[in-house]
């Protein structure tokens, strides 16, 4: 029987790290890649080069796969709806995809589903934006619905005039509508990753507490430290109900803000923030602190599988990103690194260096989380250049 062909959209990181799973599975992975030099086209043999959204590239793209899978949500809904009308297999199809590519479509539906969110509404004007506002202690959360991620598309506005520039675009159709959403005094934020497949088997990591910096993530900690055990089982519980809801195939992301409970020695209440539905950042610490990847999983999901064991390897795994580095090559922290810290695990995405743009990360699992988090923060940042190389002893 020849291999399973894994047709996958976008040429970034995401698909890169799927490469390994793939080969550790015997399936061919052929990744839609937006130039020869990408992240993925580096690693994997079968790179055409093309753009999502043209009918042919993506035509081209799913001859011969078995399925068709994305690293990224930006493809056109009606591209896909004409590959599932002829027989395509499209995981997460595009009845699901739709709440993860439009935020107002996915605060309708899990509001539909009882799911608790920010409070929201959509935004057309100054005066709905203001009356929001007012309503909202005089600050919110202005989104656009499409477009929007690692901190862009995001904007804090205490004022209709705060969001003139996004709601002139949004009223003459030039830019994406928006929503407006509460600012949630949240504590801290939490994300669960779920996996799903078209058997409706159903699996779940522990949930991991996200740091952010400027709106991007930097740090994952898995478990989320100190997480009350009502918390974590709601988290669980809202990722399961959300894929099942929406028919999600594949590895679903749902990221979470921790609200403290209203009344003492209450558990801390969950809301959902935002959704993706594919590998994401938050589960880069699985590579090697968990017994199944997120990569392997997104791949037996997809091709209706039987899900792996979901387990922690170790009691602590702490994730860094390199956010932007000194180094020419990061390539040239690889050395200072393995000696800092032998156990250390890097993962280079192949990208040029440029301030604030997401170059690698680093994973560290141990017994001890303040020891752990110290090692993953010195490698990252020996990657990054910003710290004294150790010294050959």
């Amino acid at each position: 029987m020849a291999a399973a062909v894994v047709a996958v959209v976008g040429g970034g990181q995401l698909a890169r790290m799927m490469a390994p799973a793939a080969t550790a599975l015997g399936v061919r992975l052929r990744v839609l890649v937006e130039d020869a030099e990408s992240s993925a086209a580096q690693v994997v043999v079968d790179s055409p080069v093309g753009v999502a959204s043209e009918a042919a590239d993506v035509d081209a793209l799913v001859d011969g796969a078995q399925v068709l899978t994305f690293e990224h949500e930006h493809v056109p809904n009606a591209l896909l709806e004409k590959l599932v009308g002829r027989g395509v297999p499209v995981h997460p199809g595009p009845d699901a995809l739709v709440h993860a590519q439009d935020k107002r479509v996915m605060r309708e539906r899990l509001t539909a589903l009882g799911v608790p969110c920010p409070r929201w509404a959509p935004v057309t004007d100054a005066a709905s934006l203001d009356a929001f506002l007012a309503a909202s202690g005089g600050s919110a959360v202005v989104k656009t619905v499409r477009g929007g991620y690692d901190g862009k598309g995001v904007r804090v506005v205490r004022s209709s005039a705060d969001a003139a520039d996004w709601l002139v675009r949004a009223e003459s159709g030039s830019g994406a509508p928006l929503i407006a959403e509460e600012l949630v005094p949240f504590s801290r934020e939490l994300a669960v990753l779920v996996a799903r497949n078209p058997s409706g088997e159903v699996r779940t990591w522990p949930v991991v507490e996200s740091v952010q910096e400027g709106g991007v993530c930097a740090e994952v900690v898995a478990p989320a430290p100190g997480l009350h055990p009502e918390t974590a089982a709601a988290a669980n519980d809202l990722a399961v109900r959300i894929a099942e809801g929406l028919g999600v195939t594949g590895v679903l992301a749902v990221e979470l803000f921790e609200v403290p409970g209203s009344a003492p020695g209450e558990a801390p209440r969950v809301l959902v923030n935002e959704l993706a539905m594919r590998p994401h950042n938050s589960g880069h610490w699985t590579i090697d602190g968990a017994l199944t990847s997120q990569f392997e999983q997104h791949l037996r999901a997809v091709l209706d599988l039987p899900l792996g064991d979901t387990a922690a390897r170790a009691p602590w795994t702490v994730m860094v990103n390199v956010l932007g580095s000194t180094r020419a090559e990061l390539t040239d922290g690889l050395a200072p690194v393995m000696r800092l810290d032998p156990a250390a695990k890097v993962h280079l995405y192949g990208k040029g260096v440029r301030p604030g743009r997401k170059l690698g990360h680093v994973n560290v699992s141990g017994d001890d989380l303040a020891d752990v988090r110290a090692r993953a923060r010195a490698a990252a940042a020996l990657l990054r250049g910003d710290h004294p190389e150790p010294k050959d002893s």
